[in-house]
């Protein structure tokens, strides 16, 4: 019996689903099952039937700021990448959680609204940024929602504003994983259309001098500590440039962990785990991981 007959569309369901398929960094196990919902009814029809049958549920978005572990993620994922409408309502933006939040940022360009500017080169998901208050260059999705439509794992849909939200440095009430996002609601301000695209222009370019966007990478990797910036604390190790397996600290930026030759998620984890060993013994700070670690 198929327990997901009349409820998704079986075009959109996958068995045993590489997921590095499904992310910036190209490394991870599979999914036992991979799902691409595109209506809220299908996302609320999965979390009831997760509930129902007892299976494990996780959300990915893009798969941006993700590692999934080299064994897999067992149970139901529901990757959210195809749900990614975006609609303009006087100086609102409503977009669905798998819309990039880099589309959510040149739709505010394009109907010359100001306040998303520093979105325009952060990788992945609408959700996934409000699910990490992402930020960008003195920015911060805090300052720009005004309100989010999420479901609960019992299937509830419940609207929520941002006071509501939790929204701190890197971090929200939907890392409890309590809900799941649907859509989010961006409150903007009407502004100057060649003075926002000028900003945006300066922002990429400065993003693209920086970081090291020729190769797969999950982003920045850690938090910044209060005071500090991790990768000058990385240099200070002479930690840039190292290697373990596959996985390589960035030349480029030593925030960044990139996948230079078929990484595995093992190789990722050794030197997350160099690092804040290394940092912690030199500096006595304690680097906390900002990248989402899936998986078995």
């Amino acid at each position: 019996m198929n327990i997901f007959e009349n409820h998704i569309p079986l075009e959109k369901l996958k068995w045993n689903e590489p997921l590095k398929d499904h992310t910036y960094i190209k490394l991870g196990g599979k999914a036992d099952i991979l799902i691409h919902p595109t209506t809220k009814e299908e996302i609320i029809n999965v979390v009831n039937i997760a509930k129902t049958h007892q299976i494990p549920l996780t959300i990915i978005g893009k798969g941006s700021n993700v590692i999934i572990k080299d064994q897999g993620v067992r149970g139901i994922t529901l990757s959210l990448s195809e749900f990614d409408q975006i609609k303009v309502y006087g100086d609102k933006i409503v977009a669905q959680s798998g819309s990039n939040i880099i589309d959510v940022s040149r739709t505010a360009l394009h109907n010359s609204l100001t306040g998303l500017e520093f979105a325009c080169g952060i990788p992945g998901s609408t959700g996934g940024a409000l699910y990490m208050n992402a930020g960008a260059y003195g920015g911060q999705m805090d300052e720009v929602v005004e309100r989010a439509l999420v479901v609960t794992k019992n299937g509830e849909l419940i609207n929520m504003v941002r006071d509501e939200m939790q929204l701190g440095y890197r971090n929200s009430i939907f890392r409890t994983d309590q809900y799941i996002i649907l859509e989010v609601e961006f409150k903007l301000k009407p502004g100057n259309k060649d003075v926002i695209s000028s900003i945006m222009q300066d922002l990429t370019f400065k993003r693209e001098s920086k970081q090291p966007l020729e190769f797969p990478s999950c982003g920045s990797v850690f938090k910044r500590p209060e005071g500090h910036y991790v990768g000058k604390l990385i240099q200070e190790c002479n930690l840039q440039g190292t290697r373990i397996g596959g996985a390589e600290i960035s030349k480029k930026h030593a925030g960044f962990i990139i996948n230079a030759d078929d990484a595995t998620a093992e190789d990722y984890l050794e030197l997350i785990k160099l690092i804040k060993k290394t940092v912690r013994n030199q500096f006595n700070i304690e680097l906390e991981t900002e990248v989402i670690i899936l998986g078995e």
